[in-house]
């Protein structure tokens, strides 16, 4: 019993003095708060580096960044054509007595008129039925008369195709459809500068498959009545003409 209270207070004497040494020694203590803080001090050091770096290399790339979205949001997209209204000019009819005056005939858009020599244009003939126009002429005679030729005159992939002869009177404020409306393409209208009412139709004809109404046409009462005085065939058509005047010896 002696034996065992002697081991028994040996035994809480080491505890103890263990419990001393770990919890309370002020050596030890000190050298772990003194860990901890170089520790933290060089967390946060290089932290801060870090981070002072980083700002300086990103104001280096904005420094020499000069294209900055700012600098263009003031600048809009704008269409410089020519696709976008017209796309293909067929041809032009001026007249003779003011050159500053003239109508446009336009692949996909229709006919054009301008009075101040190209300034502005007006659109003259959107109400029709046919928005290809392929050729134009202007009665040499008196310049309120034109003619036009629907179904423009420039064979491609892509191609607008049109409802005959259009004629107007008044300057282009009116147009009447005088026939030859499954012609669909004109090439060329030309007027007797001797006689107005006659007037050749180049017709051209379906692009893609054949047609009896192609070959030439001529008028002799304004585009009442029309006589087919060419026609080579069905599949072949009639791209252009031309007025070679007869010279008296």
């Amino acid at each position: 019993m002696s034996c065992l209270n002697h081991l028994n207070k040996d035994i809480f004497l080491t505890l103890s003095a263990y419990q001393k040494t770990t919890i309370i020694n002020p050596k030890f203590y000190k050298m772990n708060t003194n860990l901890s803080f170089k520790t933290v001090l060089l967390f946060l050091v290089f932290v801060l580096g870090a981070t002072s770096l980083q700002a300086k290399k990103k104001k280096e790339e904005d420094k020499s960044d000069t294209c900055k979205s700012s600098t263009f949001s003031g600048l809009k997209w704008r269409s410089i054509g020519p696709a976008f209204a017209s796309g293909r000019i067929a041809d032009f009819a001026v007249n003779p007595d003011n050159p500053a005056h003239y109508f446009v005939a336009v692949g996909s858009g229709n006919i054009w008129q301008t009075t101040n020599n190209g300034a502005t244009f007006e659109p003259i003939f959107d109400n029709y039925g046919a928005y290809s126009i392929g050729a134009l002429a202007m009665d040499p005679n008196n310049s309120n008369v034109v003619w036009a030729g629907t179904g423009e005159n420039n064979h491609q992939r892509a191609l607008g195709y049109g409802n005959g002869v259009y004629k107007t009177t008044d300057g282009g404020k009116c147009w009447i459809n005088m026939g030859l409306k499954e012609s669909r393409h004109i090439g060329e209208i030309l007027i007797d500068p001797r006689n107005s009412n006659i007037v050749y139709v180049a017709a051209e004809g379906s692009t893609w498959g054949p047609g009896e109404e192609r070959g030439v046409y001529k008028t002799t009462d304004g585009g009442t009545t029309w006589e087919k005085v060419l026609f080579v065939s069905e599949n072949t058509g009639i791209a252009n003409l031309c007025l070679i005047p007869l010279i008296r010896m």
